[in-house]
């Protein structure tokens, strides 16, 4: 499937932005953008919740973009949620506010996520060269660090540091001077210090900043003259200069500065520090500025998925041969399993709901590379904290919840509402590994998977049955965990029924 108009939205810790996209010819001409500055992070309390005036905020700005997505199909829109989503501790609560609002799903992404798509974007905005670029994003509640060739990104770290929480912390009411900005010029370089030497060690040739706080910064270096030889970009004589303007002053407020507006004036001391200690602790002397950042990013990763080049599948690629999974039998498994969902939705099942059977039955035995014994446990735990290119946190969350629920007893997955569709697709994937536990490629018998009220029905030959008395013994276990959590799974024999593959 192919859309000939895409949208992206960034829920960013400091602003909200929409890029309603053309696409022609495989590449993404920019047709419309809106931008709403939210300040989600400065809404986030000690405790780490969201207070309601900043939800508020986020509410009205989101309103504003269902509007001009209103007629776009779900799978022609992407929105990711960044830092201050990922350590709201009522996240959850906003986000199902907010998508009734903007009338589509909010994925919230991984901070080495919101890394390789940033990189995808600047990347995709530059001219196209051959050495390797450093790619350098302050957003509002983290800084993402990037080192990639072409379109590739090969180094990716995502620092907890932000424009929007170091202005509050270290600048509170935008007030400057040299001790605050020493004391947060050292708090960035601590975060840095944990990945410079790795960085420096892979090396690259150009450094380019994006989004708000880089371009920000490079305006006022050029709009007022601070770089040295009327260099365009951020320079590190030209940060030195801008720095002690804005120590003189006292605020940005009062500095006067060309190019300074008024929504950045806010978060500029804390964006300005970071940028700082960046430029030190990764030995930068020159930065230019990309126009693409995470929303073209979001963009040109959604046109991958409607033409066969989709990340995610890459990712399940990378964690077969990581883990040295038996591919034969996630093959069989998968097979099976599909087959099963096939019959259970009379050949309707959504593609989502196959994507991910598919790639949780080629992921399902990656615990044995830690352990065997409990090994569904292990596979669980890496897809829930492992770093999955191309998937959000709540797809990661799915796909753990599927490998966790294909062995063993169901009351671990009771958080799942009875309603809820994933309880077919679990079905499915712990039938087909029950029906392979031999992991050999015997013909399986002819069989039927139905609904019926409650729960479902399996219909199986009863020549068979007595056959294979190891797994007729595993089914009937599997009756019984089912009933302990309220659902009906029964097996039938049925006579008289010939064999064939699955």
């Amino acid at each position: 499937m192919s859309f000939e108009m895409i949208a992206a939205v960034d829920l960013g810790s400091n602003s909200f932005r929409l890029q309603v996209g053309r696409v022609e010819d495989n590449q993404i001409y920019p047709l419309d953008s809106l931008k709403s500055t939210v300040r989600l992070a400065g809404g986030l309390s000690r405790d780490k919740r969201l207070d309601e005036d900043s939800q508020q905020r986020a509410l009205a700005a989101l309103a504003l973009f269902g509007e001009r997505l209103r007629g776009f199909e779900t799978g022609a829109v992407r929105v990711v949620a960044t830092n201050s989503l990922r350590v709201a501790k009522n996240a959850a609560d906003f986000i199902e506010r907010a998508q009734k609002k903007l009338g589509f799903p909010i994925e919230v992404i991984a901070g080495r996520e919101e890394a390789r798509l940033i990189y995808i974007g600047a990347s995709h905005s530059l001219p196209a060269v051959e050495h390797k670029r450093l790619v350098i994003d302050i957003g509002g509640g983290s800084t993402e660090c990037i080192i990639g060739k072409r379109h590739q990104p090969q180094m990716m770290e995502s620092l907890y540091m932000g424009c929007v929480g170091y202005s509050e912390a270290f600048f509170p009411e935008g007030r400057i001077d040299r001790k605050r900005l020493r004391e947060a010029r050292a708090a960035a370089a601590q975060e840095l210090e944990t990945i410079a030497y790795d960085f420096l060690r892979l090396g690259w040739v150009e450094s380019i900043g994006s989004s708000g706080t880089a371009r920000a910064i490079a305006d006022v270096l050029e709009l007022n003259g601070l770089n040295p030889n009327r260099e365009s970009g951020i320079t590190r004589e030209g940060l030195d200069r801008l720095s002690g303007l804005l120590v003189k002053a006292g605020s940005a407020e009062n500095s006067n500065l060309q190019g300074l507006r008024p929504d950045r004036m806010p978060v500029f001391p804390g964006g300005m520090a970071i940028m700082l200690a960046v430029f030190e602790a990764l030995s930068i002397s020159h930065m230019t500025y990309a126009e693409g950042a995470l929303r073209l990013g979001v963009l040109y990763d959604l046109l991958g998925r409607f033409h066969d080049h989709d990340m995610r599948e890459s990712t399940v690629e990378h964690f077969m041969r990581r883990y040295q999974v038996d591919v034969a039998q996630a093959e069989r498994v998968r097979n099976t399993a599909r087959a099963a969902l096939m019959q259970l939705t009379d050949g309707q099942a959504s593609q989502q709901d196959l994507l991910f059977l598919d790639w949780a039955a080629r992921l399902h035995e990656i615990g044995i590379s830690v352990a065997h014994n409990a090994y569904h446990k292990h596979g669980a735990y890496v897809l829930t904290y492992a770093d999955m290119p191309g998937f959000s946190k709540k797809d990661q969350a799915r796909l753990a919840a599927l490998v966790l629920g294909h062995r063993g007893k169901l009351e671990k997955m009771q958080a799942l509402p009875s309603a809820d569709f994933d309880w077919r697709v679990l079905l499915c994937l712990r039938l087909a590994t029950l029906l392979h536990r031999s992991r050999d490629d015997r013909i399986l018998p002819e069989w039927q998977l139905r609904t019926q009220p409650r729960g479902y029905r399996l219909e199986l030959p009863a020549e068979w049955l007595a056959e294979n008395p190891w797994t007729a013994a595993a089914l009937r276990d599997g009756v019984v965990y089912w009933q302990r959590i309220g659902m009906q799974f029964s097996v039938d024999a049925i006579r008289n029924k010939a064999a064939s593959p699955a």
